[in-house]
C-alpha cells in the first residue's frame, strides 16, 4: 500500500499523515475538531514554531475556510505542553500561564 504523505499550513514540510496533527471541519456542520472527522483537513506540525506562525497568520482559518476559535489554539497549546518537556514549554509558550 502507497504510504499517506501530507504537508504542514504552516512550514509546508512534507511527511507522513502520523507525522502531523489534523483540524477537521466536520461536513455539514461546520463545526472543528482534532483528529476525527469526514470533512476539510488541514495538517499542522506537532512544534510551537508551526503553532506561532499558523496562529498569528490566520493559517488554520484559511485552509479550513472558517473562522478558528481561540479555545481550539490554547487546546493545541496544550497538547504540545504535555509533548513538550516541562522547560521548554514555559519559553516556547508563555501565554498559557496567563490563562
Amino acid at each position: 500500500m502507497k504510504p499517506n504523505y501530507r504537508r504542514c499550513i504552516s512550514c509546508r514540510r512534507v511527511a507522513l499523515r502520523q507525522e502531523f496533527w489534523r483540524i477537521v471541519r466536520v461536513h455539514p456542520f461546520g463545526k472543528l475538531q482534532l483528529d476525527r472527522g469526514i470533512g476539510r483537513s488541514a495538517y499542522i506540525c506537532p512544534q510551537a514554531s508551526c503553532l506561532q506562525v499558523a496562529h498569528k497568520k490566520n493559517l488554520l482559518g484559511r485552509s479550513l475556510r472558517t473562522s478558528v476559535p481561540e479555545a481550539l489554539y490554547q487546546t493545541l497549546w496544550q497538547r504540545l505542553a504535555t509533548e513538550m518537556p516541562n522547560s521548554k514549554t514555559e519559553a516556547v509558550a508563555p501565554h498559557l500561564n496567563s490563562c
